[in-house]
This record gives C-alpha cells, structure tokens and sequence, in this order.
C-alpha cells in the first residue's frame, strides 16, 4: 500500500516535467523500393571481401592496417570506456555496502574525581544504502549508457571498414602509379631512340635541324613526366605506411593494375541495407541513448527516495565490554524549486533527442546516395574503359602507320609525334580508367557495408 501511494505522488510531482515530445516527424526517414540501376543480389558480403580481388599484397596490407592501424586503436579505446561507463551506470542499480573503522585514544578531566581518565576506543560499521528507483532514473541511465557503448562498438566497425577501403584503394592507386611509370619510363626509351635517330639523320643531311629539335622536345617531354610520378608514388607509399601504422617504407608490390581480379559486388534492397551499415547502426543507437537520456532528465522532477542502514561495533577500555550498534532510516527529495534548471536540462535532453534523429536520418540518405554512386560508377567506368581499350588499340595502329609513312617519307615527322602524344595519352587514361574502376568496387564494398550485419539492438 505504502509503495502504491509513493508511486501515486512521484506521478503527480513528476507531472511537473509536461508530456514526453515525440520526435520530429520531418526526421523520418522512407528507403527507396529498389535502386536506380540495379537489382538486387542477395548473396552476403564477405566479410573478408578485400581478398576476392585476388592479389596477396593488397590481402596482407588490408589484414596488417586492421591490425595496426591508430585510429581502429583509438576506437577500440573509446568502446573500453564506453563498456565501462556502462558497468558504473548498472552497479548504480545495486545497493552500495562500505566498510568504515575508526579509533582514538583521549585523555581528559574528570568532573567527578578532578582525576586525568584515559581512553582507548574504536568503532567498526559497514553502511548500506539503496535507492529506490520509482522514476527508472537509474535503470534509463543505464539503458542509455548500454546504447552509448553499443555506439562505439559501431563505430569502431565503421573504422575499420574506412581503413580497408583506405588501404586497399590506396594500394590500387599506388598500382596505377606504378602502371604509369611504366609506360612513361618504355615511352621515353622510344623517344630515346628516335632522338639517336633524328640525330643521325640530321648529322648526314638527310633530315632538317627541325625535326631534330622536335625529338629533343619530345624526349624531354616525356623525361620530365617521369619525377612527377615518382614522387606521387612515394607520397602514396609514405600514406600507406601510415595506415599501416608504420613509419613511412617501401610497401611492397603483387600482381600488376591490370590483373587485379574485379569481383562482382553483391547488393541488397534499400530496406536491407538499414542493418548492414555501421555507420547506420551507430546513428540508430545514439538515437536510443539520446532517448533514454530524456527520460533521465524527466525524472529528475521526480522524488529520490534513499534508504539506509548501517550496523557494526563499538568498544572502548572504560567500558566493560563491548557493544552492537545498528541504525535504520531513509530520506526523500523532492525538487521544489530550482530556478528553471530542471526544465532547461529537459529541453537540453529533447534537443540532444532531435539533434540524433537527424543525424540518423542524414546516415541514411547518405548511405542510400553512395550506393546509388558507386552502382553507377561501376558500371559507367567500366563502359569508359572498354571504350579507352578500343581507342588505344585504334590509336596503337594509327602510330604505327604514322611512324611508317615517316620512315618511307610519305609524311613530316610531326604527324608521327602527333600519332605518339595521342597514344601516350589514350594509355594513361586506360591506366587512371582501370584503377577508378577497382575503386569503385571497393567504394561500393564499404557503401553495402562490408560484410557487417547488426547482430545486437540498442533499443533492449
């Protein structure tokens, strides 16, 4: 009876706080029934997916920045304290028991005798005390600590999928690099030998200095390429080092940019990806602490109630044996007046609310726009690419009737620069279109999720 009457009043105090706010309407969010420009393959994701592109190297690189990389470690710190935040707000739900012991030694003045009395005495307690949780302040408190540890949890999922798609798309891009040099480094060993060409025939007078200066310009051309991609390169190994968590190295090389295998990425509907995400489950779950933080905040209208007891033993030399002490009580606090803070905190905790809802919201419209971008880049690149590999062939073939046409003296040197620029350049746009191509694929890997599945809900 007594608990139904304290309940009764903790209802009509706390009615104090106004009813619950909802949540905004506008931070609903509605999934698309299906994608633009691709159906749906339910196949799963590995988890693992960086290995289905068949090269070792970028395997081993992936696998070593998961396991070094600082900013998974500094995730992995910041879901220990979450976890241990948690385990504080759940032993708040428990009794709390103390020990506490105490002694002195006193000398002092009779009033009877006028004689010196010494003393020795001590005294050993251990109090209890308990809340009484009427108004699930504490039990909000730990169900909001619960969510916010499951949103580091989350989060550090999503720093690990940000650093294998970091790696292994900073591994292709260094391949490229690689492809490039390549190229840059053959093309300037023909230019090279068309200079030493050029050259004889001016020496002979078979040709003008024109055309000799014109292969000079060509070979320099190409030669000045060449340290720009270079250091490109070493920037990109020094930016590779770091996600390994290494000081900047060589990294080391597998199968070249063209025989990286280009897997087939499976995609879920709209709907399906809302639990595939860790982004998305992240923003879900501070949603839910948010929320439970309102609560937190409304019940501090209501009354604490706090019961105590405490028994232990007391004893002292003047006394001819010792003694049991023990005490009973218990308090309630009732806010009465508190200068609006109470009602600030509230609104504080409805705009924290509302500020997660958003924030949500805008994970998943993003995560729908990226899926929806790498879809389409996919497949837009790869139709670019297999036009630049028409292109280069046709261009391949037009240098070579070029190159001879000028050896039969049918046309001026010029058109077989020309033929060359032109090939150079369709090559390195099949090289940039190759490794965008792979890009994307591992851009569309994390836009899906990576193989992540919510395996936990924050709202328990």
């Amino acid at each position: 009876m007594k608990r139904v009457l304290l309940l009764s009043v903790a209802c009509v105090l706390g009615a104090c706080a106004g009813p619950r706010p909802d949540m905004p309407v506008s931070a609903k969010v509605t999934p698309p029934a299906g994608w633009r420009d691709a159906a749906a393959t339910p196949p799963p994701v590995n988890i693992d997916w960086w290995r289905r592109f068949n090269d070792p190297v970028l395997t081993q690189l992936v696998e070593t920045a998961l396991a070094n990389n600082t900013d998974i470690a500094l995730a992995a710190a910041r879901v220990d304290e979450a976890r241990y935040g948690y385990q504080a707000a759940e032993g708040a739900l428990l009794p709390s028991l103390s020990l506490s012991a105490g002694g002195a030694y006193q000398r002092s003045i009779s009033q009877v005798t006028g004689r010196p009395v010494t003393q020795t005495a001590g005294e050993a307690d251990l109090p209890l005390a308990y809340e009484l949780d009427l108004s699930g302040r504490l039990h909000n408190t730990s169900k909001a600590a619960r969510a916010t540890w499951l949103a580091s949890q989350y989060a550090h999922e999503a720093a690990r999928l940000s650093v294998a798609g970091a790696t292994a798309g900073g591994y292709i891009t260094l391949r490229a690099l690689d492809a490039r040099l390549a190229l840059l480094k053959e093309t300037l060993a023909t230019r090279e030998q068309a200079l030493a060409a050029a050259r004889h025939r001016a020496d002979v007078g078979y040709s003008p200095k024109l055309e000799l200066q014109q292969a000079q310009a060509e070979y320099n051309a190409a030669q000045q390429l060449i340290p720009a991609v270079e250091l490109a390169i070493r920037r990109q190994e020094d930016a590779l080092s770091v996600l390994l968590g290494d000081n900047p190295r060589i990294i080391e090389r597998g199968v070249a940019l063209g025989d990286i295998s280009v897997p087939v990425v499976p995609v879920s509907l709209p709907s399906d990806l809302l639990r595939k995400r860790p982004d998305i489950a992240q923003a879900e779950a501070q949603i839910v602490a948010a929320d439970r933080s309102l609560d937190v905040a409304r019940a501090a209208f209501m009354p604490t109630i706090r019961l105590t007891a405490s028994g232990g033993y007391a004893t002292s030399d003047l006394l001819p044996h010792g003694y049991d002490v023990f005490s009973l009580g218990g308090n309630i606090v009732q806010p009465l007046f508190q200068g609006g803070r109470l009602t600030a905190q509230a609104g504080v905790a409805v705009s924290r609310r509302d500020q997660a809802a958003f924030a949500y919201k805008k994970a998943v419209l993003n995560a729908f726009r990226e899926v929806e971008d790498s879809l389409a880049a996919v497949d837009r690149i790869n139709a670019q690419q297999l036009i630049l590999t028409d292109q280069t062939t046709s261009l391949a073939e037009v240098y070579r009737l070029a190159s001879n046409r000028y050896r039969a003296g049918y046309s001026p040197y010029l058109e077989q620069i020309d033929a060359q620029r032109t090939l150079l350049g369709a090559h390195l746009n099949l090289i940039q279109a190759q490794a965008d191509h792979l890009n994307a694929v591992v851009g569309l890997y994390q836009a899906v999720g990576g193989g992540f599945t919510v395996t936990e809900t924050a709202g328990k």
